[in-house]
């Protein structure tokens, strides 16, 4: 039932062994006292609450205009897109501007009066809250003045 081995080739497996076991431990422990390599958090996606006649897809392309787009990354409190760099307080505020200026396709009206972005820093995901209130839209009439 026993394999002979000889005494020499037992030693040299058994400081093969700890060699490994050695490399692994140093390995482990190098990762563990490193400091951590922050590679920012791309943006992932954009989210839109609270519209109703505007299409999610306008008021999106508007926010992305602001830098929230595929390839942007999150570093801490900088936004960096492929053109420029941006605090993301900045970047937040003019996404909340461009969402504002959302348009009713086909036509100048801007129903949305209020706008709230919000980037989760650890997914990535912008989320856009808009007010949209008809009361306050100025609607002019042109084809009363043709008919004149």
């Amino acid at each position: 039932m026993f394999i002979k081995i000889r005494r020499d080739t037992l030693i040299i497996l058994l400081l093969a062994f700890i060699l490994i076991l050695c490399g692994r431990l140093i390995t482990y422990v190098a990762f563990a006292s490193s400091s951590e390599i922050n590679d920012g958090i791309p943006i992932s996606g954009i989210i839109v609450k609270g519209n109703d006649i505007v299409p999610v897809d306008t008021i999106r392309a508007n926010v992305m205009q602001a830098g929230f787009r595929d390839g942007s990354v999150i570093y801490g409190d900088v936004l960096k897109t492929s053109k420029r760099e941006v605090s993301l307080q900045d970047a937040l505020q003019t996404a909340q501007e461009f969402a504002t200026e959302s348009t009713v396709p086909g036509t100048s009206v801007t129903p949305i009066t209020a706008a709230d972005v919000q980037v989760d820093k650890n997914t990535g995901v912008v989320t856009v809250t808009v007010i949209e209130d008809f009361s306050s839209v100025e609607l002019e009439n042109d084809t009363a003045k043709m008919s004149g």
